[in-house]
């Protein structure tokens, strides 16, 4: 008799059980500053890997606030300043988990910014040029290197399509738009999948998806308002991001798999909300926007958009400071959000005590299982 078929089978029972016992109940988290460079007041963390890589931008010390890009290493220890192209200031916007940086920079003299990327871990930084225009900013990039963001086309006129490399950076095509000039991308998964915005022939502004290599671009609609953006795709290419309601501000959606259907996430308080992050399990991670009586507030939610919790009461900073946005999720679970006081921050789940006794239990079914069957063999 074959025992490695039941046994994987029991295996997988227990994997469930600790699967359906962490989606119960959100954990709480623990949470690292991640300062500023060279003792700089505030930084903002745009991206996040799976080894808990961050990346975004930091004032510099002095007089003149000077934004520079960075990178940390794993689960957020160190910050490391990235450079620029020539000009004065930089952004990290995007990693992927390799640790290839993207973002936008100033060049020499500082009259143009352009985007850029990196090797793994944030070294070198290569200009990819534009679309013929003057400025180019890049907003994320994907496993294989793919890069989305967005080009002026020729001079420094208003027509700024989205764009999408090839590996690596190579290349730079115009994703087109949804009837009106104007688009911008925000962004892109595994398979090439692209999140964005673009201008209708009834001049407002839509979400869109595109097919896998930015192929084709689909108007993903409104909450019933005029306007809408996506921020956000995961590998199913569920999308999330914000639109407006019939009569009221901006609501957080999240959708089903490629864009499927787009489901208002609420406020839990305040007057509306924004969504800018997701994770394979379909975790959003966001804001909520305060009200006289309310401050604005960093949310996350439970898998496929589920609930919408406070982050502050998942973890609490001192005393005159919290969590008043987030911005990413990556698949363990580890936030990136920025506080009151200007610091950015990466917060990584606790596992619930509970959660590991059902774990050891049905690693105790397995084991019990398997002596059964021994001894049914004697």
């Amino acid at each position: 008799m074959n025992t490695r078929t039941p046994l994987i089978a029991s295996a997988l029972l227990a994997a469930s059980l600790f699967s359906g016992a962490a989606h119960a109940v959100l954990p709480s988290y623990t949470f690292t500053d991640l300062g500023a460079l060279d003792g700089a007041t505030n930084s903002y963390a745009t991206g996040i890997n799976a080894s808990g890589q961050v990346v975004g931008y930091s004032y510099t010390p002095g007089n003149n606030v000077i934004n520079r890009a960075f990178i940390t290493g794993p689960n957020g220890i160190g910050m490391t300043d990235l450079g620029t192209l020539g000009g004065p200031e930089s952004y990290a916007t995007g990693i992927n988990d390799s640790g290839q940086v993207v973002g936008t920079s100033y060049t020499t003299g500082g009259a143009t910014h352009h985007t850029f990327i990196t090797g793994p871990n944030g070294v070198g930084m290569t200009d990819l040029g534009t679309l013929g225009g003057t400025n180019s900013a890049a907003t994320g990039i994907n496993a294989s290197g793919q890069v989305v963001g967005i080009s002026y086309t020729t001079g420094g006129g208003t027509y700024s399509p989205a764009f999408i490399t090839g590996p690596n950076g190579a290349g730079m095509t115009d994703l087109g738009s949804l009837g009106w000039p104007g688009s911008y991308a925000s962004g892109i998964n595994a398979s090439g999948q692209v999140v964005g915005y673009s201008m209708t022939t009834s001049n407002q502004a839509h979400a869109f998806i595109t097919g896998p290599n930015g192929g084709g671009m689909i108007d993903l609609g409104t909450l019933g308002g005029t306007n809408s953006q996506a921020t956000g795709i995961n590998a199913s290419g569920q999308v999330v991001g914000f639109s407006d309601t019939t009569n009221e501000p901006d609501r957080a959606f999240i959708t089903g798999a490629n864009g499927v259907g787009m489901t208002d996430l609420g406020t839990s308080v305040g007057t509306g909300s924004r969504a800018y992050g997701i994770n394979a399990s379909g975790q959003v991670v966001g804001i909520i926007f305060g009200t006289n009586n309310y401050p604005n507030l960093a949310f996350i939610t439970s898998p496929n958009g589920v609930g919408m919790t406070d982050l502050n009461s998942l973890a609490s900073l001192a005393e005159g400071d919290y969590f008043t946005q987030a911005m990413g999720v990556n698949d363990q679970g580890q936030i990136i959000a920025r506080s009151y006081l200007g610091h950015a921050y990466l917060l990584t789940p606790v596992p619930e005590p509970e959660t590991w006794v059902m774990l050891l239990a049905g690693l105790g079914l397995v084991v019990a299982a398997a002596r059964r069957r021994k001894l049914a063999k004697v």
